[in-house]
């Protein structure tokens, strides 16, 4: 009997856990049993503290697919309700990790894949990679994938990727704010790598406290914002890791965090 390889691959390096998605026979598609996996390692990783930043990344000419069309077809509506609430909890699992995510976007990116490359807090791109949302194309606007676009992007960038399904280049992606850097796909690695690199240098309890407030702001006025970022920033300074790093800048030394 074959054993079923897994649809995610698992490494882990110095503090950097990467999540691989490991189906390059259909494209890197969201397949519920892959869905179930990421949100299982997610969970994981939400309590490990070993962990100080995610990448998600995939092999080949394709980021992914998004959901899995041929596992789609002629399903029942609790099936799709169970597809579409495994991915939206995914995504808002990404979102809500103390740990900072990065998207490590190779190729093409539709669809949920593009839904995926929107949910993580940073992206980087080869300038090989595009990014769409083509469902209007099958007769499926892209209504789930677009929640983080439209907070991602402008809105009239949004509309026009849902709105005509035709895809977008990342030097575009780069300007509409989709990804934070376009780089030939040779140093994609090396560019994924500056931001891990300075992310592990720093305090893991100073992250998950700044990602969390970052999001919680969003959509807050003004006035409220800043009420709740003195209350986050008062309890911040108080914590080992913030008191540390003061002495250590004061004392020309470097850091020993907590955590």
């Amino acid at each position: 009997m074959t054993a079923k390889i897994s649809e995610l691959i698992v490494e882990a390096n110095e503090g950097v856990t990467t999540l691989r998605l490991n189906r390059p026979q259909r494209r890197h598609a969201l397949s519920l049993s892959l869905l179930q996996e990421l949100e299982e390692s997610l969970q994981k990783i939400a309590q490990d503290h070993s962990v100080r930043v995610v990448v998600i990344a995939s092999d080949g000419p394709v980021f992914s697919s998004g959901h899995d069309l041929g596992e789609m077809q002629g399903c029942s509506e609790e099936e799709y309700q169970k597809l579409f609430s495994t991915c939206a909890r995914v995504m808002q699992l990404v979102r809500n990790l103390p740990q900072p995510v990065i998207a490590r976007v190779q190729g093409f990116a539709t669809a949920a894949g593009c839904q995926l490359v929107a949910a993580c807090d940073l992206a980087v791109a080869s300038d090989q990679a595009q990014f769409a949302t083509p469902g209007v194309k099958i007769g499926l606007f892209c209504t789930t994938p677009m929640v983080p676009l439209v907070r991602n992007v402008a809105p009239k960038i949004a509309m026009e990727m849902l709105l005509t399904g035709k895809p977008i280049s990342a030097e575009k992606a780069l300007a509409a704010g989709l990804v934070n850097a376009v780089v030939p796909v040779d140093q994609l690695d090396d560019a994924v790598k500056e931001y891990t690199s300075a992310i592990v240098a720093s305090s893991r309890q100073t992250l998950a406290i700044g990602k969390q407030e970052f999001y919680a702001q969003l959509n807050m006025d003004e006035s409220h914002a800043y009420d709740q970022a003195v209350n986050v920033m008062t309890k911040n300074v108080l914590q080992h890791d913030a008191q540390e790093g003061m002495s250590a800048f004061l004392e020309k030394r470097t850091p020993q965090w907590e955590e």
